[in-house]
């Protein structure tokens, strides 16, 4: 049922083109040619466990992905902090966590429960869902959890290239999206916004659940670190090669400008098939973008691969 449910997410969130014929993206903006495909292929959920990290680390170090975050949570998080650490040519982020979804596997808070007690549920986990973190947490234990989890990285000596957030859930809310702006701003570590003032892209994500009304297109349109064009995740499917399909169609209907696409790489173990029915779908992620095929067919496509940190170098040669 998840592989479907992500499936379809995928499909929906297929770029739509912006309209107004002059109408510049992001990618145009930061320098790169008009009319370009501009992809960062970036991997979540590095330091959830052992067997993530493995293919995560794996990607990056063959240049088969651009970019990836850590879930600072997570039992395995210090082990790839430690990595990239050792790497720092590698654009290696947070995926700020805010929820704990395995049944079996779990994580608390890195701040101290009894502190943002709203974040918290009665096993004294994070909540499993988005919904009733909603419910549950103010902004203000947000903006604390989302503080700590930079803090503990920045401590363990590596500042993150960028942030993002686990199962979407600082989008869950506009007030979280305004602490999320903030503490982005502040960190000057940028975040993965995506430009709202196109109403084609706007009424996309909405349809997806996300709360976007009108404080969250201004908070938005008011940020002041580089942006997105669009998000996608790596479609599902029932079969390896069907899977590489998906993914060419889905490469195949991106419109130019600036595009994060997300998946969940992990290698093969007996812990991950316990986490999720739908391992195979990581598994098949790390293959994928390592097999030859795909790798020739986004160079035919004429794909150009960005990350972080060239973003925000060529955001501060723009200000100059």
């Amino acid at each position: 049922m998840k592989t479907k449910r992500w499936a379809a997410i995928a499909l929906a969130l297929t770029t739509v083109c912006r309209t107004g014929a002059d109408a510049q993206t992001e990618a145009e903006k930061l320098g790169f040619p008009a009319g370009k495909k501009v992809v960062m292929l970036h991997a979540d959920d590095a330091g959830m466990c052992e067997a993530a990290n493995l293919a995560t680390a794996q990607l990056l170090d063959a240049d088969q992905i651009q970019s990836a975050a850590i879930m600072m949570p997570c039992p395995s998080a210090e082990k790839f902090v430690q990595w990239a650490i050792a790497h720092p040519k590698k654009d290696v982020g947070l995926h700020l966590t805010l929820t704990s979804e395995w049944k079996e596997y779990r994580w608390s808070s890195i701040t101290p429960s009894n502190e943002v007690p709203g974040l918290i549920d009665s096993d004294g986990m994070l909540w499993s869902d988005v919904p009733d973190v909603v419910k549950h947490a103010s902004p203000q234990e947000v903006e604390t959890e989302i503080r700590a989890q930079i803090d503990r990285s920045i401590a363990l000596g590596y500042r993150p290239d960028h942030i993002d957030t686990h199962m979407g859930t600082l989008y869950g809310h506009p007030d979280y999206v305004e602490v999320f702006f903030k503490v982005a701003e502040e960190y000057g570590i940028p975040a993965n916004v995506i430009d709202l003032s196109d109403p084609l892209v706007v009424n996309k994500f909405r349809k997806l659940g996300y709360p976007i009304g009108s404080k969250v297109i201004e908070l938005a349109a008011q940020y002041k670190l580089p942006k997105l064009d669009d998000f996608g995740y790596v479609p599902g499917a029932s079969t390896y090669e069907e899977k590489v399909e998906s993914f060419k169609a889905f490469i195949e209907a991106l419109s130019p400008g600036l595009t994060e696409i997300v998946f969940h790489p992990s290698v093969e173990s007996e812990h991950l098939k316990s986490l999720t029915h739908s391992w195979n779908q990581r598994v098949w992620e790390t293959k994928m973008f390592a097999d030859p095929e795909v790798i020739q067919f986004l160079e035919d496509e004429g794909i150009v691969f960005t990350n972080w940190k060239e973003l925000m170098k060529r955001f501060g040669e723009s200000k100059k």
